[in-house]
C-alpha cells in the first residue's frame, strides 16, 4: 500500500534534481568566445568551491551534534572512510598501470558529477524527512533553495568540457542526470528513515571527490595560452570567473 504523500514526494524531489539541466543551453552554445570559457571555467571552479565548503558546513553541523566542542569518534571514524574511499579510490583508479597519471576532462566531469551526486542523495534525505515530519514551512524553503543551487551545479560538471571541440548532449544529459537524480533517491530514503552515520557517510564521499578533481581543473584553468599576453588575460578571467562563482553559490544558498 502506497504511503500518503510519497508519491508527492517523489516528483518534487524529481523536479528539484532535474533542475540542473537548467543550465543545459548555455553549456551547450556553440558560439562561444575563448574569454567566455575562461570566465565559465573559472566561475565552475568557484561553484565547486562553495560546494565543498558548503557540504563541510552540514557534516561539521553532524558531527559537533551542537553546542559541543568535541565530535564523535564514531562519526569521526565514518567522516574519514569516506574522504579516504572518495579520495584514495580515484587516485588509484586514475593512477593504475598504463594511465599517464593525468586526469582527462572527460573523467575530471564525471568525478565532479558524482560528488555532486553524493551532496544532492544527503539533501534529498533531508527533504524527504521534512516532508514526513509535515514541516511544511521548512520544506518551501528546502524546495526553494535546492532547486537553485542545483540550476547552479550545472557549471562545475560542464566546466572541465567547455574547451572541447564537440560537446554532445547525450553526454552532457548523463553527466547531470548523474548528478542531479540521486535527489530522488535520498528523498525516498529520508522519507522512510534519516541516519546521521549515512548522511555523514555521504557528504564524506562528496569532499573527497571534490577534494580530489579541483587540482586537476585549477591546473587547466591556469594552463598557460599560447603568448604572455594571452596567458595574463586567462589568468585574469579564471580569478574573476572564480570570484563571481563562489558568489553566486553563496547567493543562492543564501535564499
Amino acid at each position: 500500500m502506497a504511503l500518503p504523500g510519497f508519491l508527492e514526494l517523489l516528483v518534487l524531489s524529481t523536479v528539484m534534481g532535474l533542475a540542473i539541466f537548467l543550465s543545459l543551453p548555455l553549456v551547450l552554445r556553440r558560439s562561444r568566445t575563448e574569454r567566455l570559457v575562461n570566465f565559465l571555467s573559472g566561475a565552475s571552479i568557484g561553484i565547486l568551491v562553495f560546494i565543498l565548503a558548503d557540504v563541510w558546513g552540514d557534516v561539521a553541523a553532524l558531527l559537533y551534534g551542537g553546542n559541543s566542542y568535541f565530535t564523535d569518534p564514531a562519526l569521526d571514524a565514518i567522516f574519514l572512510f569516506g574522504v579516504v574511499v572518495a579520495f584514495g579510490g580515484l587516485f588509484v583508479l586514475e593512477n593504475r598501470p598504463g594511465r599517464s597519471g593525468e586526469v582527462s576532462p572527460t573523467s575530471t566531469a564525471l568525478i565532479v558529477a558524482l560528488a555532486i551526486g553524493f551532496q544532492n542523495l544527503t539533501e534529498g534525505m533531508v527533504f524527504g524527512t521534512a516532508w514526513a515530519a509535515g514541516a511544511l514551512g521548512l520544506l518551501t524553503v528546502i524546495f526553494v533553495g535546492f532547486i537553485l543551487q542545483n540550476i547552479t551545479e550545472g557549471f562545475p560538471i560542464a566546466g572541465p568540457l567547455l574547451r572541447a571541440k564537440e560537446r554532445r548532449l547525450t553526454q552532457f544529459s548523463f553527466y547531470f542526470f548523474l548528478g542531479g537524480i540521486p535527489t530522488v533517491l535520498g528523498a525516498g530514503i529520508g522519507f522512510f528513515w534519516f541516519s546521521v552515520p549515512l548522511a555523514v557517510f555521504f557528504d564524506a564521499l562528496a569532499i573527497g571527490t571534490c577534494l580530489y578533481v579541483i587540482l586537476p581543473m585549477l591546473k587547466a584553468a591556469f594552463r598557460p595560452a599560447e603568448t604572455p599576453a594571452a596567458s595574463l588575460l586567462k589568468q585574469r578571467l579564471t580569478y574573476l570567473g572564480i570570484g563571481l562563482g563562489f558568489v553566486v553559490g553563496f547567493l543562492v544558498n543564501a535564499i
